[in-house]
């Protein structure tokens, strides 16, 4: 398991992002198959990362986020990405395959949609769009507020 396989995507993006700007400053190998090295984090702080490879959730760096925790961040995502780039070519090529298939997906409920509307009279059209936009103003209330109703 990779360390794109364990961290946030969020991590994994701002990772990816970091590696592409050449974010790492250093990178060192240890006798212990380990790395050290440093990486520019935003303001221009910098951020001591310790990168095992073979025990992802064993790197460590110092930033807020992930200082004391086991968290892997986009730091240390970023420094992984520099000794294995092919982790990052995987997980770019896994997106691309995904958003492919998205759009697949998405073809084919538009499409069983357009079928059930075109049997539908333009009363029912009217109350079914009606009834969409309440539902879907209610899921963008249930995200930005939790499940308070109002």
């Amino acid at each position: 398991m990779g360390m794109i396989d364990i961290a946030s995507r969020q991590s994994v993006w701002r990772g990816l992002d970091y590696y592409k700007q050449k974010k790492v400053l250093s990178c060192k190998a240890n006798e212990d198959g380990t790395y050290e090295g440093d990486v520019a984090g935003s303001d221009d702080k910098k951020y001591h990362v310790h990168l095992d490879m073979t025990h992802p959730r064993k790197s460590t760096c110092d930033c807020p986020l992930a200082n004391g925790k086991r968290i892997i961040c986009k730091h240390i995502v970023a420094m992984s990405f520099c000794v294995d780039s092919s982790e990052a070519d995987r997980f770019k090529k896994e997106k691309t395959n995904y958003a492919s298939e998205e759009e697949e997906r998405r073809a084919k409920r538009y499409d069983r949609y357009m079928k059930r509307a075109k049997y539908m009279s333009k009363t029912e059209l009217r109350e079914a769009y009606v009834e969409a936009m309440i539902e879907l103003e209610e899921i963008h209330r249930t995200e930005k507020y939790g499940n308070n109703k109002g």
